[in-house]
């Protein structure tokens, strides 16, 4: 890989900033300085500094965001956009949302540049499942739920069957409910066409991996390598459960 490359990829400079630095000698590789924004260097072993500090470089980058209400999942809107809540080294990095999550629903929102994966995650051949914590109004009953569990007619297709498990005696007005598509506005709709309306809306699991409890509105993290393995799991991927 180019040496400027790599720093961009890093996400500490853009190509063009990264070629300049290198040329002012700011930048070594494995302890010697480089001036050579072309000089091809292996990623993966590779010692590089810019400044004097170290330069990280990950192939793909993962990171598990608990999305607060009013910012757009995007990378670009007129609004704030969830890029917004990140360092701005990501968007030099590439990442993206992978799908979304309405305006005003929040919690775990997977941000990442594996365009692969993310793209596997989201096809509704995964059937990969989201679930997400509610509140209605009014209650839903026995008789709605059942049509929530059988799949309802929102208008431009029939669902497939939900997951759904009421907080509280019937009929309640919170509990949560796991999907495996990503229609627009999906689960409002569900609950509209089964007379009720949601009133909040957070995604506290991706697949099988849970919205850390420790992360606020807001904030972000890393995903461990075996939270990332368990991603991969469920887009389909062999992956021993012991790798790391």
């Amino acid at each position: 890989m180019r040496l400027d490359k790599y720093l961009g990829e890093a996400g500490v400079a853009t190509r063009s900033e990264a070629t300049k630095r290198i040329r002012k000698a700011e930048v070594t590789v494995d302890g010697v300085i480089v001036r050579d924004p072309a000089k091809h260097i292996d990623p993966e072993t590779a010692v590089v500094t810019l400044a004097g500090e170290p330069v990280v470089w990950r192939k793909f980058t993962y990171v598990m965001l608990n999305k607060p209400e009013g910012y757009v999942s995007a990378t670009e809107d007129r609004g704030p956009t969830v890029m917004n809540l990140l360092p701005p080294q990501f968007v030099r990095m590439g990442l993206f949302p992978c799908g979304r999550l309405d305006i005003d629903t929040v919690g775990f929102l997977l941000v990442t540049n594996d365009g692969v994966l993310g793209h596997e995650l989201l096809s509704p051949r995964h059937h990969v499942d989201k679930t997400y914590r509610f509140t209605c109004s009014p209650p839903i009953g026995e008789e709605a739920i059942g049509k929530l569990t059988a799949g309802v007619d929102i208008g431009d297709i029939v669902t497939k069957p939900a997951e759904v498990t009421a907080e509280g005696t019937l009929p309640a007005v919170s509990g949560t409910i796991t999907i495996r598509e990503g229609k627009f506005h999906q689960i409002k709709r569900m609950f509209h066409a089964v007379g009720s309306e949601i009133t909040s809306l957070e995604r506290i699991s991706f697949g099988d991996l849970p919205l850390d409890p420790s992360l606020v509105r807001g904030e972000w993290r890393y995903l461990t390598p075996e939270e990332e393995n368990i991603l991969r799991r469920a887009a389909g991927r062999d992956v021993p459960p012991t790798e790391k």
